[in-house]
């Protein structure tokens, strides 16, 4: 993960991967608790003046959403301290698939923990050590040992499934909400300005097992027309583009949601008569590719058209 100052703002970019194996994962080491770890000396969340944009390449799938739900043991409980990470369950997890491990904590610290903090885990076979960056700071109390309280819960949820893409390709997304103590999640008028395109909304809860969702928030993709967010984008018919399980789409983010005062980001979404607290998404114009332009993206195939999945002027004729 690169970081860069930008002010106050909070731009992730994205390399995506399929949604697969991953999720299960995610939810086994959150069920299962942690091996051998230590904290980084615990430092005070920057102010608002000083928090870093985060740009990274990130390549989160979505199997390890689906498997059981987040069980209050492990590091549900116990938090993402020393205490949270010192169980055999997770020490027999990790060296199970090191790779994948490494992946699902690399998130998961990611949105929970604050910039200026690291998690390390050293496999106590072969001694390699494992170290994965704070960023936005979404869940302070369970990043500091503690259970995590409901609001933590939900925003650690929305930030991994916004985290997800079914391409391998790096995309800047900016991350827009609420934190769990009512504070915005600090943004720039430079970073706005470069992501107007708003994409999407994502709300749920892992750890109870009620699910992940994603809404669409008015970028509407023309027949010629494809993203790499191919998950949460939708065609001018309103339909999800692209199907992304255990991720539901919902459509409409406003049929659920309610806007904060500031027009920016939704306050509220309550979906089957659940309250969450989400996290929405915005995309650079660039981000958006169209048959003709010249490149013959990751979204777009071969054919005789010029359709996003049938694009000739890009991608020539099918052989």
């Amino acid at each position: 993960m690169h970081t860069v100052e930008s002010g106050r703002g909070r731009v992730v970019g994205i390399r995506a991967g399929a949604w697969g194996w991953l999720s299960c994962a995610l939810l086994w080491v959150m069920a299962g608790g942690c091996g051998p770890a230590e904290l980084s000396p615990e430092t005070p969340l920057p102010s608002a003046q000083q928090v870093q944009a985060v740009e990274s390449d990130n390549s989160l799938s979505t199997n390890g959403l689906s498997f059981n739900g987040l069980s209050f043991n492990g590091l549900s409980f116990n938090g993402l301290s020393f205490n949270g990470l010192s169980s055999q369950a997770f020490r027999d997890w990790f060296q199970a698939n090191p790779t994948l491990a490494n992946e699902v904590m690399r998130y998961i610290v990611r949105c929970a923990v604050p910039s200026g903090q690291t998690r390390t885990y050293t496999h106590p076979q072969t001694g390699q050590t494992f170290t994965w960056t704070g960023a936005l700071g979404l869940a302070p109390v369970w990043a500091g040992g503690l259970a995590a309280p409901r609001l933590e819960q939900e925003l650690v949820t929305a930030c991994l499934a916004a985290h997800v893409n079914p391409y391998g390709v790096s995309v800047s997304i900016s991350l827009l909400g609420r934190k769990a103590n009512g504070q915005p999640i600090p943004y720039t008028s430079a970073e706005l300005n470069a992501h107007p395109k708003q994409e999407s909304c994502f709300f749920g809860n892992l750890f109870t097992g009620r699910g992940v969702y994603g809404g669409n928030r008015g970028t509407l993709l023309s027949q010629a027309q494809s993203s790499a967010r191919g998950c949460a984008v939708v065609d001018s018919s309103g339909n999800q583009r692209r199907s992304c399980p255990p991720l539901f789409f919902v459509g409409e983010c406003a049929r659920y949601c309610s806007l904060d005062a500031s027009g920016l980001y939704f306050e509220k979404c309550i979906y089957a008569g659940v309250e969450y607290r989400p996290i929405v998404t915005r995309l650079r114009d660039q981000d958006i590719y169209r048959c003709g332009d010249g490149v013959c993206q990751v979204t777009e195939s071969c054919g005789t058209a010029n359709w996003h999945n049938s694009c000739r002027p890009d991608c020539g004729l099918c052989r």
